[in-house]
């Protein structure tokens, strides 16, 4: 992307120690910049060794693109790591300057960080303890404390920094089509496999021998379903993979038809009729099969994903085996 399309924003996040937050926004796809610092404390000068005394808070500074990540999901990435109903302790590290908070700049993002936390707050009943403030009293940390696990790989890290790898797909980016439009958009064969729960015939279909690096869409709503690093040959004709590219895309119902018993396989967003699930999947990549329709899925070859819109994939796709 070039400079003249960024959008360049900054958000400030407390969540326990900054050493694991600031890893942690780093990989986020949209991220341009972290930093680690103080913030919302009494004075405009402070230290580590000060902290406690003028009441900043640990808090990673984040540069994003908007136009790459919106704040709601940059919100929704760091609620992964932090305990949002506890005071004043994350971790093993207590004390207020270990408190959760969002702090902003710009006042129209208090309305988005409010409607987050409500969202957010549905879902425990100990009360929501995010401190929402506007920014106050930054100050940068010392340089030591920049880029510290970097720095030092093997040092104290309160949060999984793998939960950044697991990329959040918000199910309203792709809705359902109408009947009408699907009837338009789709084949027939296409239609009848997503909308009928028809299965096209093994060894005669147009993903069962793809290998080529990409990403595979659910064909009805383009929402990402699976990665080719995670397809693998089975013998069965149909395109065969280990695991969803989120737990979260897909949903489940049993299948009784043909007298057999199977777990069919639905796309989350498009109500698409996938394939089914089987248990007899390679056991070093989790043991499961998912038996997928060419018809229902798009596969999108890793040169064209940043183009129709599924760059933060990318880097999924390419890392070592």
């Amino acid at each position: 992307m070039t400079a003249i399309n960024k959008k360049l924003s900054e958000i400030y996040l407390a969540g326990g120690c900054f050493w694991g937050v600031e890893a942690y926004m780093q990989r986020i796809y949209g991220v341009r910049g972290v930093q680690s610092g103080y913030a919302n404390g009494k004075s405009d000068k402070t230290a580590y060794a000060l902290i406690a005394l003028t009441d900043h808070a640990e808090t990673v500074k984040v540069v994003y693109d908007s136009n790459l990540v919106s704040l709601p999901k940059l919100l929704r990435y760091y609620f992964r790591i932090i305990d949002p109903t506890s005071l004043n302790r994350q971790g093993n590290d207590r004390g207020r300057q270990y408190r959760t908070g969002i702090y902003y700049q710009d006042p129209a993002d208090k309305v988005i960080i409010e409607q987050q936390i409500e969202k957010l707050q549905q879902k425990y009943q100990d009360k929501i303890r995010i401190e929402v403030e506007p920014l106050r009293n930054y100050v940068a940390a010392e340089e030591y404390h920049q880029n510290y696990l970097k720095k030092n790989p093997g040092g104290y890290c309160h949060i999984d920094l793998s939960k950044a790898d697991e990329i959040i797909i918000d199910p309203a980016d792709y809705p359902k089509p109408d009947d009408e439009t699907l009837k338009a958009k789709l084949t027939p064969l296409q239609y009848n496999v997503t909308q009928h729960q028809h299965t096209e015939p093994a060894f005669n279909n147009q993903y069962w021998d793809n290998f080529a690096p990409g990403l595979y869409v659910d064909i009805t709503t383009g929402e990402p379903l699976f990665s080719s690093r995670d397809k693998f040959e089975s013998g069965c004709g149909w395109p065969s993979f280990s695991k969803p590219v989120n737990k979260g895309v897909m949903d489940y119902r049993q299948d009784h038809s043909f007298n057999m018993h199977r777990t069919e396989v639905i796309s989350r967003s498009g109500r698409a009729h996938l394939g089914h699930v089987f248990n007899d999947g390679p056991l070093a990549q989790g043991g499961l099969r998912y038996c997928i329709n060419s018809a229902s899925i798009k596969f999108i070859p890793l040169a064209e994903m940043e183009e129709q819109g599924y760059a933060e994939f990318i880097p999924s796709i390419l890392a070592p085996e």
